[in-house]
């Protein structure tokens, strides 16, 4: 199955008409790596062969489920298999929780979405903030093979809530991790962490931030004094993932741009956070609405 292709941007085009499409695909494993958060490993040989770090998937679980974007946290194609992680934080994340082993998911679109821009930039700080550690790990990897020295901070709100500090330390020069409570390494947030090395006269080619979309603003507000080249992987409410829909538009440079074939990666001092903060609220209340009604239908409350 091949997406159709969005004739509004040429580098989206591309990369639509090389999506593939995966049904029935038979999870093989599954892992909970902290309360909320899922490790799926998914059968899709196809996709598994074509992914690059940066790239995405957009996932339905059955006929009557909406579809919903997921980063490709690893891929083997050896194996066949991609890696997804997600948290349980709305209707669709929550029931794919309840998915395991030997269960399939009826549809899976990718890779989606332009590749990182992997190269040598030297000193690169690569900034997860919750799952978006998993999100960052394939960048972190590639730019470690292109012999940048790579510095990797990860952020939780405690430390019952940490997952992949040790693969994030074979693919990186310095781990610092960062707890909102300072249960586990330093206490605060992600952007104390980086305000300390840019204090400290560290020298920085280049921020990679994935994570929830305030901590990338004020990363963002943090490097664009300094003249730090800043980069943000976006990822609000996309739909058909192809760009046709219109879903995921978002501001960058004062122009219109959609997430999902333009993106998912833009640079960070372009971005009209602001506006895109107030889009991803529009829906909160029907969200809220939904997840109660399909606890309700299956007796959980």
């Amino acid at each position: 199955m091949r997406a159709a292709c969005n004739e509004s941007t040429e580098v989206g085009k591309s990369n639509i008409m090389e999506t593939i499409g995966t049904k029935n695909a038979l999870i093989v494993h599954k892992e909970r790596l902290a309360p909320q958060i899922n490790l799926f490993e998914i059968r899709a040989p196809a996709i598994a062969r074509n992914a690059k770090p940066g790239q995405f998937v957009v996932i339905r679980l059955h006929e009557r489920g909406e579809r919903i974007p997921l980063t490709i946290a690893d891929a083997d194609p050896s194996k066949g298999t991609i890696t997804i992680v997600a948290q349980e934080v709305g209707k669709t994340t929550y029931e794919l929780g309840l998915y395991e082993a030997g269960q399939s998911i009826l549809d899976i679109l990718g890779p989606l979405g332009n590749p990182s821009h992997i190269d040598h930039f030297g000193i690169v700080v690569m900034i997860g903030g919750g799952v978006g550690v998993a999100e960052i790990y394939p960048v972190a990897k590639a730019m470690k093979e292109r012999k940048n020295t790579v510095v990797s901070i990860l952020g939780f709100r405690s430390k019952d809530l940490i997952f992949w500090e040790e693969k994030l330390r074979k693919v990186s020069d310095e781990v610092i991790v960062t707890t909102n409570d300072g249960s586990y390494g330093m206490k605060g947030f992600t952007t104390d962490a980086l305000r300390k090395l840019i204090e400290n006269g560290r020298k920085i080619d280049l921020v990679h931030a994935v994570g929830p979309m305030i901590m990338m603003k004020l990363i963002a507000e943090l490097t664009r004094p300094h003249g730090i080249k800043t980069v943000v992987s976006l990822n609000p409410i996309m739909l058909d993932g192809t760009g046709m829909c219109g879903v995921c538009r978002v501001s960058i440079g004062g122009k219109i741009r959609f997430a999902c074939v333009d993106g998912p990666e833009f640079d960070a001092h372009q971005v009209d956070f602001d506006e895109l903060l107030r889009r991803l609220d529009y829906y909160k209340d029907l969200e809220k609405i939904s997840f109660e009604k399909w606890k309700k239908e299956r007796g959980m409350i």
